[in-house]
């Protein structure tokens, strides 16, 4: 059940009642914006003051966000490590522990135990002295006072239950952390050299050097999400602006050893034959003075030692907290202004949520450019980790970065073509600087395809070469790897029968065989989006050959499997072509089989990859028409995507389920897709720490809701951009690259529109569009050729008429069997 503007002060006062973060980020951020109603200019707004980075860390839905200090798309995001499920480190669950401030994080990933977590500090009360500071990970857990975690972009804060109140701030590669301790207290820290949240330390080294206040630390740990097989290095560099008072080495386990080694300054635990984390270790180090409150400088490398301590120096130096806090906030500001909107009539909540959106849009992936190792060692183009994964980012947080980042966009282009240089085919998932699992195919082709298709004039200005571009997607298009669980695709089979077969033997290639029917899918779309740039790039028979195969999710749709009263499902699929039956409910929402297997593991049985035929069966983004026609007609789509809604297949928190609400518009109905719009955002998204329907994937739930919130949807590896009904009443997108700023107005936008149950005579569907003042050809889609890359205003006009509305006035969107995507501009 949603719940109206209203509603939704209540259901927030309600998420306050628990014990974290403290009512004054809410309090704070409530009066931030009503005086941004108030103010006369946006010129001098604190767009940060308008986040909440404590959406999504909750232990509810699992949002899995990181809110610790970052700046955007750094290595460094510091936050608080806790125990139980945080895969991002810290969780708003006051029944978990804090186990230490580590400065390596990765935001919105659901990768099982976590990723990174290495290097934590943890400040400490010894009263019986250095030998009784209990330094293991059990020992060391501290709960945190309730009502006090506090963050904001560049900035974050917790207080443990001794009264020790931990703060960080950040660049892109250092940290500076400041710890104040209780007045007459003797302060002690905790550096541990092993230990990182999903507990795959391979070994390491530690180094003391008590004259300069440092210690460095440097090992090897295991991907989060990826092949065991594969390690990382990671090294950091802790700069203490006071000096010791004493200083040594611990070494423990969760049997009862803590020793300790009071005076010793080396560490050296490289040799693990028994594999995990049998010894935790680390430096133990303390103070004089509690009266002030103790700096921290720590810089992380991927490279060396040397680089982490050259980095804390380079980007922070000497100078304070307050000045690289500041700093922060500038590039917070610089990113989140590229959106302005109407402070003045847009709903407080709905501004929070927008603002936090777009925040998390930049957490990830990790800027490592000069960070690279192992195969990406000294390359000179931007490299970029936490990858999590190409699969969850192309459908939303791509084409969102195309309309206002096209210089960011580019670098990460340029990272996957350089992906392909590397290692043979563009990376997937890359995590900790390593392949981490396939999930869909090679969706790093509709991402670089979507940038070539909006910036292709201006490619070589912003360092891709397009040619490169198309020979790192024809790769990943016909050449089989020999293993494609982490990078390419099983092409050879998928060539050969016309979909991904089950239990086919391939013998020149390895991989786990599952998903069938699912990879077939996305197979098909990613050969659209390779399609898409050999029509801009005139390889004239490549089109034709990419066109074939991104029909081939045709393949897989078996017309005679029948679920709740409708005909037509995808199944995967056997080398002889006959199908494999897959009730269309399993792995769904109404599956009751709670045993059942439905990811990645070799016993999933089910064809799909998190998800169910249900779900799946929606998929063809570039070619929905066809699939109307699979389905039955119009009034039959139309009936059976109500059904799926209504009857609890839809999933708001899952990808494949992204397109669904807008899949109206391709039956002539668009006005449903309006109301889905409201439905979904209402029902899954909120401003409180459980305000995520799920992972925030790497940005792509952020990138999700700030469509619809802007009344937008975009078709990947297109120009095309679906018209909904905007939540905020007038804003304007800045693409500072392109000097071009686009404005769109809500005419007669009205406030009662915005909640679900959509009020009774309330004007909220789409009357009518207009372009720089010309009516455009339908109020069903535009093209990003004709506004957000050239600028102008848009005016999208609205009716309480639901029926007046529910038509596109021209044509519905392209698909490409009846004619759409023909040319390319």
């Amino acid at each position: 059940m949603g719940f109206t503007t209203k509603l939704f002060a209540g259901a927030l006062a309600a998420g306050l009642a628990a014990a974290q973060p403290s009512p004054d980020v809410q309090n704070r951020i409530t009066a931030a914006i009503e005086a941004a109603a108030k103010a006369n200019s946006t010129a001098d707004l604190d767009y940060t003051a308008f986040v909440n980075p404590f959406i999504g860390t909750d232990s509810i839905n699992y949002g899995d966000v990181c809110p610790g200090a970052a700046v955007p798309f750094a290595m460094v995001r510091v936050t608080a490590d806790f125990t139980g499920y945080a895969p991002a480190g810290y969780i708003d669950d006051a029944t978990q522990k804090c186990r230490g401030l580590s400065p390596m994080h990765d935001s919105g990933t659901g990768s099982s135990l976590g990723t990174y977590g290495n290097f934590e500090v943890m400040p400490m009360l010894c009263p019986g002295g250095f030998d009784t500071c209990e330094t293991t990970l059990l020992g060391r857990e501290q709960y945190r006072k309730n009502n006090t975690d506090d963050a904001y972009p560049g900035y974050f804060s917790l207080t443990l239950d001794n009264d020790i109140q931990m703060e960080a701030t950040s660049t892109r590669r250092a940290a500076l952390e400041r710890f104040t301790f209780p007045n007459g207290t003797k302060p002690y820290f905790t550096i541990d050299l092993a230990n990182d949240l999903p507990a795959s330390f391979k070994g390491g080294v530690m180094d003391i050097d008590p004259e300069n206040s440092r210690i460095t630390l440097s090992g090897h740990w295991g991907s989060s999400f990826g092949p065991t097989i594969y390690t990382y290095e990671a090294f950091a560099c802790y700069d203490f602006e006071q000096k010791f008072d004493e200083y040594g080495v611990w070494t423990g386990d969760q049997y009862g050893m803590d020793a300790k080694g009071l005076g010793m300054t080396h560490l050296n635990v490289t040799q693990l034959l028994y594999g995990g984390t049998p010894y935790q270790s680390g430096a133990l180090v303390s103070f004089n003075d509690s009266s002030a409150p103790i700096l921290a400088r720590v810089g992380i490398s991927y490279t060396s030692v040397d680089q982490a301590c050259q980095t804390a120096q380079t980007e922070i130096g000497g100078a304070s907290f307050e000045q690289v806090l500041n700093a922060s906030k500038e590039l917070w500001n610089e990113k989140l202004s590229k959106v302005e909107i109407d402070f003045a009539n847009t709903p407080a909540n709905i501004t929070e949520m927008f603002y936090s959106s777009m925040y998390r849009a930049s957490l990830t992936p990790s800027n490592a450019t000069g960070e690279g190792q192992g195969a990406f060692a000294n390359t000179t183009s931007p490299y970029f980790d936490s990858l999590y994964c190409s699969w969850d980012t192309f459908r939303t947080f791509f084409p969102f970065m195309s309309i206002h980042s096209p210089d960011v966009f580019a670098q990460m282009t340029e990272n996957y073509i350089d992906g392909w240089r590397k290692q043979g085919w563009m990376p997937e998932c890359r995590a900790n600087n390593l392949p981490g699992w396939t999930q869909g195919g090679s969706s790093g082709c509709n991402i670089v395809s979507q940038f070539a298709i909006s910036y292709h004039d201006q490619a070589q200005a912003l360092g891709v070469d397009l040619s490169e571009l198309y020979e790192a997607l024809w790769t990943d298009g016909e050449v089989n790897p020999p293993e494609w669980d982490t990078l390419g695709r099983q092409i050879n089979v998928y060539k050969e029968y016309g979909y991904v077969p089950f239990a086919v033997l391939d013998p020149s290639s390895t991989g786990r065989q599952t998903r069938e029917a699912s990879r077939t899918l996305e197979y098909a779309f990613e050969d659209f989006g390779i399609r898409q740039v050999a029509l801009l790039l005139n390889k004239t028979s490549d089109i034709e050959s990419y066109t074939n195969r991104s029909y081939y999710y045709r393949n897989v749709f078996d017309p005679s499997v029948e679920s709740e009263g409708f005909k037509g499902f995808t199944q995967k699929r056997y080398s002889n072509g006959t199908f494999f039956y897959t009730d269309p409910i399993d792995c769904s929402p109404k599956d009751t089989n709670t045993s059942r297997e439905c990811s990645l593991q070799a016993d999933n049985t089910v064809g799909f990859f998190e998800s169910s035929s249900w779900e799946y069966s929606w998929y063809a983004p570039h070619d929905v028409a066809h699939l109307i026609e699979m389905m039955g007609g119009n009034d039959t789509f139309i009936k059976r995507l109500d059904h799926y809604f209504d009857s609890g297949y839809y999933l708001a928190g899952n990808e494949p389920s992204f397109q669904a609400p807008v899949g109206y518009h391709y039956a002539n109905a668009p006005a449903n897709s309006v109301k889905r719009s409201r439905q979904l955002v209402y029902e899954n998204f909120a401003s409180k720490t459980e305000g995520l329907p799920g992972n925030d994937d790497s940005g792509a739930m952020a990138t999700f809701l700030i469509f619809h919130l802007l009344g937008l949807y975009p078709v990947p590896s297109t120009s095309h951009y679906l018209t909904l009904s905007p939540f905020i009443p007038k804003y304007t997108i800045h693409n500072t690259y392109m000097n071009a700023s686009t404005t769109v107005t809500v005419q007669g936008y009205d406030p009662n529109s915005i909640a679900y149950p959509i009020a009774n005579g309330s004007a909220v569907y789409v009357k009518n569009v207009t372009i720089n003042g010309k009516p455009a050809a339908s109020r069903c889609y535009f093209d990003f050729y004709d506004t957000f890359k050239v600028g102008g205003d848009i005016v999208i006009g609205v009716t309480s008429d639901f029926d007046e509305a529910n038509s596109c006035d021209g044509p519905v969107p392209d698909s490409l069997s009846t004619g759409g995507f023909a040319s390319l501009r």
